[in-house]
Protein backbone atom coordinates (compact mmCIF):
# COMPACT_ATOMS: atom_id res chain seq x y z
CA UNK A 1 0.00 0.00 0.00
CA UNK A 2 1.33 3.28 -0.88
CA UNK A 3 1.97 6.21 1.46
CA UNK A 4 0.99 9.37 0.56
CA UNK A 5 4.93 10.91 0.44
CA UNK A 6 5.19 7.62 -2.25
CA UNK A 7 2.04 9.40 -4.20
CA UNK A 8 3.40 11.70 -6.90
CA UNK A 9 0.69 14.48 -6.74
CA UNK A 10 -0.49 15.49 -10.49
CA UNK A 11 1.37 17.86 -12.41
CA UNK A 12 -0.37 21.82 -12.49
CA UNK A 13 -0.82 22.32 -16.29
CA UNK A 14 1.79 24.91 -17.41
CA UNK A 15 0.68 28.12 -19.13
CA UNK A 16 2.73 28.69 -22.39
CA UNK A 17 5.04 31.79 -22.39
CA UNK A 18 3.85 34.11 -25.59
CA UNK A 19 7.02 34.69 -27.40
CA UNK A 20 8.08 38.32 -26.56
CA UNK A 21 7.66 38.96 -30.58
CA UNK A 22 3.86 37.62 -30.58
CA UNK A 23 3.14 40.34 -28.17
CA UNK A 24 4.29 42.90 -29.55
CA UNK A 25 2.21 42.43 -33.18
CA UNK A 26 -0.56 41.26 -30.77
CA UNK A 27 -0.26 44.77 -29.55
CA UNK A 28 0.50 46.37 -32.58
CA UNK A 29 -3.15 45.11 -33.77
CA UNK A 30 -5.36 45.65 -30.75
CA UNK A 31 -4.00 48.97 -31.25
CA UNK A 32 -4.72 49.66 -34.81
CA UNK A 33 -8.34 48.14 -33.63
CA UNK A 34 -9.37 50.60 -30.89
CA UNK A 35 -8.06 53.39 -32.93
CA UNK A 36 -9.76 52.40 -35.51
CA UNK A 37 -12.82 52.19 -33.28
CA UNK A 38 -12.06 55.30 -31.35
CA UNK A 39 -12.04 57.28 -34.82
CA UNK A 40 -14.79 55.87 -36.52
CA UNK A 41 -16.65 56.26 -33.90
CA UNK A 42 -15.78 58.93 -32.03
CA UNK A 43 -15.42 57.50 -28.68
CA UNK A 44 -13.72 60.34 -26.92
CA UNK A 45 -12.94 58.12 -24.00
CA UNK A 46 -11.19 55.41 -25.27
CA UNK A 47 -8.79 58.31 -27.79
CA UNK A 48 -7.99 59.69 -24.46
CA UNK A 49 -7.49 56.37 -22.35
CA UNK A 50 -5.15 55.46 -25.78
CA UNK A 51 -3.43 58.73 -24.95
CA UNK A 52 -2.63 58.28 -21.29
CA UNK A 53 -1.17 54.99 -21.81
CA UNK A 54 1.03 55.40 -24.90
CA UNK A 55 2.49 58.77 -22.90
CA UNK A 56 3.07 57.03 -19.92
CA UNK A 57 4.99 54.25 -21.61
CA UNK A 58 7.17 56.88 -22.65
CA UNK A 59 7.23 58.60 -19.72
CA UNK A 60 8.76 55.41 -17.88
CA UNK A 61 11.49 55.13 -20.66
CA UNK A 62 12.25 58.88 -19.90
CA UNK A 63 12.27 58.25 -16.21
CA UNK A 64 15.25 56.01 -16.77
CA UNK A 65 16.94 57.27 -19.61
CA UNK A 66 18.40 60.26 -18.50
CA UNK A 67 20.51 58.31 -15.53
CA UNK A 68 21.21 55.56 -17.80
CA UNK A 69 23.23 57.56 -20.74
CA UNK A 70 25.25 59.04 -17.66
CA UNK A 71 26.35 56.32 -16.23
CA UNK A 72 26.68 54.59 -19.79
CA UNK A 73 29.42 57.02 -21.06
CA UNK A 74 31.17 57.43 -17.75
CA UNK A 75 31.72 53.31 -17.51
CA UNK A 76 32.33 52.91 -21.19
CA UNK A 77 34.82 55.77 -21.32
CA UNK A 78 36.78 53.87 -18.17
CA UNK A 79 36.71 50.48 -19.71
CA UNK A 80 38.52 52.09 -22.36
CA UNK A 81 41.47 51.75 -20.90
CA UNK A 82 41.55 47.89 -21.01
CA UNK A 83 41.89 48.13 -24.86
CA UNK A 84 44.57 48.41 -26.29
CA UNK A 85 44.80 51.28 -28.93
CA UNK A 86 41.74 52.75 -27.72
CA UNK A 87 42.03 56.05 -29.23
CA UNK A 88 42.49 54.09 -32.60
CA UNK A 89 39.24 52.36 -32.10
CA UNK A 90 37.22 55.53 -31.59
CA UNK A 91 38.47 57.31 -33.99
CA UNK A 92 37.68 54.10 -36.73
CA UNK A 93 34.05 54.17 -34.88
CA UNK A 94 33.13 57.99 -35.44
CA UNK A 95 34.53 57.58 -39.15
CA UNK A 96 32.32 54.92 -39.60
CA UNK A 97 29.33 56.45 -37.92
CA UNK A 98 30.01 59.15 -40.85
CA UNK A 99 30.75 57.16 -44.16
CA UNK A 100 27.53 54.84 -43.55
CA UNK A 101 25.87 58.30 -42.45
CA UNK A 102 27.14 59.83 -45.58
CA UNK A 103 25.85 56.58 -47.75
CA UNK A 104 22.30 56.98 -45.61
CA UNK A 105 21.59 60.22 -46.83
CA UNK A 106 22.55 59.64 -50.25
CA UNK A 107 20.11 57.32 -50.79
CA UNK A 108 17.13 59.68 -48.77
CA UNK A 109 18.11 62.39 -51.42
CA UNK A 110 17.50 59.69 -54.33
CA UNK A 111 14.21 58.75 -53.48
CA UNK A 112 13.29 61.95 -52.43
CA UNK A 113 14.06 62.97 -56.13
CA UNK A 114 12.86 59.94 -57.33
CA UNK A 115 9.56 60.43 -56.20
CA UNK A 116 8.71 63.55 -55.46
CA UNK A 117 6.50 62.76 -51.93
CA UNK A 118 5.18 66.06 -51.84
CA UNK A 119 3.48 66.10 -54.95
CA UNK A 120 -0.12 65.77 -55.42
CA UNK A 121 -0.73 65.08 -51.36
CA UNK A 122 -3.35 67.61 -51.37
CA UNK A 123 -1.57 69.69 -48.46
CA UNK A 124 -1.35 73.05 -48.14
CA UNK A 125 1.35 74.90 -45.87
CA UNK A 126 -2.17 76.44 -43.81
CA UNK A 127 -1.91 72.64 -42.77
CA UNK A 128 1.50 73.09 -41.05
CA UNK A 129 2.57 74.08 -37.80
CA UNK A 130 5.66 75.65 -36.50
CA UNK A 131 7.46 73.95 -33.36
CA UNK A 132 7.91 75.06 -30.07
CA UNK A 133 11.39 74.67 -30.04
CA UNK A 134 13.38 74.93 -33.14
CA UNK A 135 16.99 73.72 -33.77
CA UNK A 136 20.27 75.64 -34.78
CA UNK A 137 23.61 75.70 -35.46
CA UNK A 138 24.18 77.62 -32.65
CA UNK A 139 21.81 76.12 -29.94
CA UNK A 140 23.17 73.23 -30.89
CA UNK A 141 26.49 74.42 -30.68
CA UNK A 142 26.13 75.85 -27.35
CA UNK A 143 23.16 73.74 -25.92
CA UNK A 144 25.92 70.61 -25.39
CA UNK A 145 27.34 72.48 -21.98
CA UNK A 146 24.99 72.68 -19.40
CA UNK A 147 24.39 75.76 -17.41
CA UNK A 148 23.89 73.64 -14.09
CA UNK A 149 24.02 69.57 -13.29
CA UNK A 150 20.24 69.06 -12.58
CA UNK A 151 18.35 70.84 -15.82
CA UNK A 152 20.41 68.55 -18.03
CA UNK A 153 18.33 65.04 -15.75
CA UNK A 154 15.13 67.13 -15.60
CA UNK A 155 14.21 68.22 -18.85
CA UNK A 156 16.23 64.94 -20.65
CA UNK A 157 19.17 67.24 -22.67
CA UNK A 158 20.88 63.72 -23.87
CA UNK A 159 23.94 65.55 -25.48
CA UNK A 160 24.67 67.81 -21.96
CA UNK A 161 24.18 64.48 -20.48
CA UNK A 162 26.51 62.99 -22.80
CA UNK A 163 29.01 65.85 -22.20
CA UNK A 164 29.13 65.51 -18.39
CA UNK A 165 29.35 61.84 -18.62
CA UNK A 166 32.19 62.05 -21.09
CA UNK A 167 34.09 65.15 -18.88
CA UNK A 168 33.49 62.57 -15.58
CA UNK A 169 34.70 59.62 -17.64
CA UNK A 170 37.93 61.46 -18.80
CA UNK A 171 38.60 62.81 -15.15
CA UNK A 172 37.89 59.41 -13.95
CA UNK A 173 40.50 57.43 -15.82
CA UNK A 174 43.34 60.49 -15.16
CA UNK A 175 42.57 59.57 -11.40
CA UNK A 176 43.31 56.09 -12.08
CA UNK A 177 43.32 54.27 -8.32
CA UNK A 178 41.49 57.55 -6.73
CA UNK A 179 38.30 57.05 -9.03
CA UNK A 180 38.02 53.34 -8.25
CA UNK A 181 34.81 53.98 -5.33
CA UNK A 182 33.48 56.15 -7.49
CA UNK A 183 33.51 53.81 -11.02
CA UNK A 184 32.10 50.92 -8.40
CA UNK A 185 29.36 52.89 -7.15
CA UNK A 186 28.93 53.98 -11.17
CA UNK A 187 28.82 50.21 -12.06
CA UNK A 188 26.56 49.19 -9.65
CA UNK A 189 23.87 52.06 -10.57
CA UNK A 190 24.17 51.40 -14.43
CA UNK A 191 23.35 47.38 -13.95
CA UNK A 192 20.28 48.81 -11.69
CA UNK A 193 18.93 51.25 -14.10
CA UNK A 194 19.50 48.40 -16.73
CA UNK A 195 17.47 45.92 -14.77
CA UNK A 196 14.70 48.73 -14.17
CA UNK A 197 14.55 49.18 -17.99
CA UNK A 198 14.00 45.76 -18.95
CA UNK A 199 11.03 46.30 -16.32
CA UNK A 200 9.49 48.94 -18.27
CA UNK A 201 10.99 47.33 -21.64
CA UNK A 202 8.26 44.29 -21.03
CA UNK A 203 5.22 46.36 -20.97
CA UNK A 204 6.15 47.75 -24.68
CA UNK A 205 3.27 45.67 -25.76
CA UNK A 206 0.80 47.46 -23.67
CA UNK A 207 2.64 50.39 -24.21
CA UNK A 208 2.11 49.82 -28.35
CA UNK A 209 -1.45 49.78 -27.75
CA UNK A 210 -1.24 53.18 -26.81
CA UNK A 211 1.18 54.53 -29.18
CA UNK A 212 -0.66 53.00 -32.12
CA UNK A 213 -3.98 53.50 -31.05
CA UNK A 214 -3.60 56.97 -29.98
CA UNK A 215 -2.20 57.78 -33.06
CA UNK A 216 -5.03 55.80 -35.42
CA UNK A 217 -7.82 57.90 -33.17
CA UNK A 218 -6.03 61.21 -33.75
CA UNK A 219 -5.47 61.43 -37.49
CA UNK A 220 -7.34 58.80 -38.91
CA UNK A 221 -6.62 57.03 -42.09
CA UNK A 222 -7.51 59.28 -44.81
CA UNK A 223 -5.01 62.06 -43.29
CA UNK A 224 -2.11 59.29 -43.43
CA UNK A 225 -3.11 58.42 -46.74
CA UNK A 226 -1.84 61.98 -47.54
CA UNK A 227 1.46 60.75 -46.90
CA UNK A 228 1.64 57.03 -48.13
CA UNK A 229 4.38 58.36 -50.64
CA UNK A 230 6.48 59.91 -47.79
CA UNK A 231 6.00 56.92 -45.57
CA UNK A 232 6.76 54.24 -48.46
CA UNK A 233 9.90 56.93 -49.14
CA UNK A 234 11.22 56.74 -45.58
CA UNK A 235 10.57 52.65 -45.20
CA UNK A 236 11.92 51.90 -48.68
CA UNK A 237 14.83 53.70 -47.71
CA UNK A 238 15.42 52.91 -44.62
CA UNK A 239 15.10 49.10 -45.25
CA UNK A 240 18.05 49.20 -48.29
CA UNK A 241 19.84 50.98 -45.58
CA UNK A 242 19.26 48.09 -42.79
CA UNK A 243 18.75 44.79 -45.36
CA UNK A 244 21.23 46.33 -48.37
CA UNK A 245 24.21 48.67 -46.85
CA UNK A 246 25.32 47.13 -43.76
CA UNK A 247 25.39 43.49 -44.59
CA UNK A 248 27.06 44.67 -48.19
CA UNK A 249 29.56 46.29 -45.42
CA UNK A 250 29.88 43.04 -43.20
CA UNK A 251 30.35 40.71 -46.59
CA UNK A 252 32.90 43.11 -48.14
CA UNK A 253 34.78 44.67 -44.78
CA UNK A 254 34.37 42.97 -42.29
CA UNK A 255 34.01 39.06 -44.25
CA UNK A 256 31.53 38.02 -41.91
CA UNK A 257 28.05 36.61 -42.74
CA UNK A 258 25.39 39.03 -43.04
CA UNK A 259 22.63 36.85 -42.50
CA UNK A 260 24.39 35.67 -39.33
CA UNK A 261 24.05 39.37 -38.44
CA UNK A 262 20.57 39.21 -38.36
CA UNK A 263 20.10 36.42 -36.37
CA UNK A 264 22.15 37.67 -33.20
CA UNK A 265 20.69 41.12 -33.17
CA UNK A 266 17.26 40.49 -34.85
CA UNK A 267 16.08 40.78 -30.82
CA UNK A 268 17.37 44.46 -30.45
CA UNK A 269 16.27 45.88 -33.54
CA UNK A 270 12.84 44.05 -33.43
CA UNK A 271 12.47 46.03 -29.62
CA UNK A 272 14.00 49.62 -31.16
CA UNK A 273 10.62 49.18 -33.83
CA UNK A 274 8.44 49.15 -31.15
CA UNK A 275 9.77 51.37 -28.24
CA UNK A 276 11.00 53.73 -31.05
CA UNK A 277 13.95 54.57 -28.54
CA UNK A 278 17.48 54.01 -29.17
CA UNK A 279 18.43 55.05 -26.08
CA UNK A 280 15.97 52.37 -24.21
CA UNK A 281 17.03 49.85 -26.15
CA UNK A 282 20.52 50.23 -25.35
CA UNK A 283 21.20 47.48 -23.22
CA UNK A 284 19.78 44.83 -25.31
CA UNK A 285 21.38 46.32 -28.41
CA UNK A 286 24.80 45.81 -26.08
CA UNK A 287 23.94 42.30 -25.30
CA UNK A 288 23.70 41.23 -28.88
CA UNK A 289 26.30 43.23 -29.88
CA UNK A 290 28.79 41.52 -27.29
CA UNK A 291 26.53 37.75 -28.85
CA UNK A 292 28.17 38.78 -31.81
CA UNK A 293 31.76 38.31 -30.87
CA UNK A 294 32.60 41.94 -30.21
CA UNK A 295 34.15 42.21 -26.96
CA UNK A 296 32.53 43.62 -24.15
CA UNK A 297 34.82 46.43 -23.46
CA UNK A 298 34.65 48.07 -26.93
CA UNK A 299 31.12 47.39 -27.19
CA UNK A 300 30.56 48.99 -23.40
CA UNK A 301 32.20 52.24 -25.48
CA UNK A 302 30.76 51.64 -29.04
CA UNK A 303 26.99 50.69 -28.41
CA UNK A 304 26.29 53.24 -26.04
CA UNK A 305 28.03 56.29 -27.94
CA UNK A 306 26.23 55.04 -31.32
CA UNK A 307 22.86 55.14 -29.10
CA UNK A 308 23.27 59.27 -29.21
CA UNK A 309 25.07 59.97 -32.34
CA UNK A 310 24.59 57.46 -34.77
CA UNK A 311 20.87 58.03 -36.19
CA UNK A 312 20.99 56.93 -40.02
CA UNK A 313 17.17 56.59 -40.11
CA UNK A 314 16.21 59.49 -37.87
CA UNK A 315 19.78 61.74 -39.12
CA UNK A 316 19.86 60.57 -42.70
CA UNK A 317 17.24 59.25 -44.43
CA UNK A 318 14.61 60.98 -42.78
CA UNK A 319 15.23 64.76 -42.96
CA UNK A 320 16.75 64.15 -46.54
CA UNK A 321 13.35 62.60 -48.04
CA UNK A 322 11.61 65.36 -45.05
CA UNK A 323 13.13 68.66 -46.84
CA UNK A 324 12.03 67.54 -50.26
CA UNK A 325 8.52 66.82 -49.39
CA UNK A 326 8.55 69.96 -47.68
CA UNK A 327 10.06 71.82 -50.18
CA UNK A 328 7.43 70.54 -52.58
CA UNK A 329 4.66 71.53 -50.15
CA UNK A 330 5.55 74.95 -49.71
CA UNK A 331 6.96 75.12 -53.98
CA UNK A 332 10.40 76.35 -52.63
CA UNK A 333 12.98 74.88 -55.56
CA UNK A 334 16.30 73.17 -53.74
CA UNK A 335 19.71 73.62 -56.08
CA UNK A 336 22.33 70.94 -55.89
CA UNK A 337 23.88 73.47 -52.94
CA UNK A 338 21.27 72.44 -51.18
CA UNK A 339 21.33 68.73 -51.60
CA UNK A 340 25.23 69.06 -50.91
CA UNK A 341 24.14 71.05 -47.27
CA UNK A 342 21.69 68.60 -46.30
CA UNK A 343 24.25 65.59 -46.86
CA UNK A 344 26.55 67.65 -44.49
CA UNK A 345 24.08 68.32 -41.70
CA UNK A 346 22.55 64.79 -41.83
CA UNK A 347 27.15 63.85 -41.04
CA UNK A 348 28.28 66.43 -38.93
CA UNK A 349 24.79 67.37 -37.09
CA UNK A 350 23.41 63.64 -36.23
CA UNK A 351 24.14 63.87 -32.81
CA UNK A 352 20.83 66.87 -32.53
CA UNK A 353 18.84 63.27 -32.70
CA UNK A 354 19.83 61.99 -29.20
CA UNK A 355 17.08 61.37 -27.13
CA UNK A 356 14.00 59.43 -26.60
CA UNK A 357 12.12 59.04 -29.68
CA UNK A 358 11.56 61.50 -32.92
CA UNK A 359 13.66 63.55 -35.00
CA UNK A 360 12.04 66.81 -34.95
CA UNK A 361 14.95 68.72 -33.53
CA UNK A 362 17.30 67.17 -36.56
CA UNK A 363 14.78 68.23 -38.91
CA UNK A 364 14.56 71.63 -37.93
CA UNK A 365 17.85 72.00 -37.76
CA UNK A 366 17.74 70.86 -41.09
CA UNK A 367 15.13 73.26 -42.10
CA UNK A 368 16.55 75.87 -40.67
CA UNK A 369 20.18 75.72 -42.49
CA UNK A 370 17.79 75.29 -45.99
CA UNK A 371 15.66 78.22 -45.16
CA UNK A 372 12.87 75.89 -45.42
CA UNK A 373 9.61 76.88 -43.73
CA UNK A 374 9.42 75.82 -39.89
CA UNK A 375 5.38 74.78 -40.55
CA UNK A 376 6.36 72.40 -42.45
CA UNK A 377 7.42 70.37 -39.30
CA UNK A 378 3.79 70.24 -38.17
CA UNK A 379 3.28 68.67 -41.41
CA UNK A 380 4.88 65.61 -40.64
CA UNK A 381 4.10 65.02 -37.00
CA UNK A 382 0.32 63.28 -37.91
CA UNK A 383 2.54 60.29 -39.08
CA UNK A 384 5.41 60.52 -36.70
CA UNK A 385 4.47 57.66 -34.53
CA UNK A 386 4.40 55.52 -37.85
CA UNK A 387 7.53 56.59 -39.99
CA UNK A 388 9.95 56.56 -36.31
CA UNK A 389 9.27 52.81 -35.97
CA UNK A 390 11.14 52.32 -39.21
CA UNK A 391 13.55 54.83 -38.63
CA UNK A 392 14.84 53.68 -34.65
CA UNK A 393 14.68 50.06 -36.14
CA UNK A 394 17.43 51.04 -38.78
CA UNK A 395 19.69 53.00 -36.35
CA UNK A 396 19.88 50.34 -33.89
CA UNK A 397 21.21 48.00 -36.63
CA UNK A 398 23.50 50.86 -37.77
CA UNK A 399 24.99 50.76 -33.59
CA UNK A 400 25.14 47.12 -33.71
CA UNK A 401 26.73 46.87 -37.42
CA UNK A 402 29.24 49.43 -36.99
CA UNK A 403 31.40 47.98 -33.70
CA UNK A 404 31.33 44.29 -35.91
CA UNK A 405 32.99 45.96 -38.82
CA UNK A 406 35.55 47.84 -36.53
CA UNK A 407 36.33 44.80 -34.69
CA UNK A 408 36.55 42.95 -37.68
CA UNK A 409 39.20 45.24 -39.23
CA UNK A 410 41.04 45.50 -35.72
CA UNK A 411 41.20 41.61 -35.66
CA UNK A 412 39.53 41.43 -31.77
CA UNK A 413 36.24 40.21 -33.33
CA UNK A 414 35.78 36.77 -32.01
CA UNK A 415 34.42 34.87 -35.16
CA UNK A 416 33.40 31.92 -33.71
CA UNK A 417 30.98 33.79 -31.63
CA UNK A 418 30.14 35.10 -34.44
CA UNK A 419 29.37 32.27 -36.16
CA UNK A 420 27.65 30.72 -33.84
CA UNK A 421 25.27 33.56 -32.43
CA UNK A 422 21.50 33.22 -32.69
CA UNK A 423 18.71 35.29 -32.05
CA UNK A 424 17.46 34.40 -28.30
CA UNK A 425 14.22 35.76 -26.98
CA UNK A 426 13.89 38.88 -25.57
CA UNK A 427 13.01 37.03 -22.25
CA UNK A 428 16.59 34.94 -21.99
CA UNK A 429 18.11 38.38 -22.77
CA UNK A 430 16.47 39.84 -19.55
CA UNK A 431 18.73 37.52 -17.61
CA UNK A 432 22.01 38.80 -19.31
CA UNK A 433 20.90 42.66 -19.87
CA UNK A 434 23.07 42.92 -16.39
CA UNK A 435 26.45 41.71 -16.73
CA UNK A 436 27.62 39.11 -13.93
CA UNK A 437 31.38 40.20 -14.21
CA UNK A 438 33.77 42.60 -14.76
CA UNK A 439 34.89 42.58 -18.54
CA UNK A 440 38.15 40.73 -18.35
CA UNK A 441 40.60 42.75 -20.87
CA UNK A 442 41.03 42.02 -24.47
CA UNK A 443 44.21 40.33 -25.44
CA UNK A 444 47.15 41.99 -26.25
CA UNK A 445 47.95 40.43 -29.38
CA UNK A 446 44.89 40.27 -30.62
CA UNK A 447 44.50 44.54 -30.02
CA UNK A 448 47.49 44.63 -31.59
CA UNK A 449 46.14 43.85 -34.71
Amino acid sequence: MSTPSETSAPARPRIPKIPFWVQILSGLVLGVLLGWVAKSGDVAWLTSTLGHIGDMFVQLLKLVVAPLVFFAILVSITNLRQVNNAARLATRTLLWFMVTSLIAVAIGLAIGLLTHPGAGTGLTPKDGQAPDHAGSWIDFLTGIVPTDVITPFTELKVMQIVFMGAVAGVAALQLGEKAEPVLKISRSGLELLQKALWWVIRLAPIGTVGLIGNAIATYGWNLIGKYATFTVDIYVGCALVLFGVYPLLLSTVAKVNPIQFFKGAWPAIQLAFVSRSSVGTMPVTQKVTERLGVPKEYASFAVPFGSTTKMDGCASIYPAIAAIFIAQIFDVPLSIGDYVLIAFVSVIGSAATAGLTGATVMLTLTLSTLGLPLEGVGLLMAIDPIVDMMRTATNVAGQSAIPIIVAAKEKILDRDAYATAHGSTLEADAADVVPAEQPAPVPAAAAAG
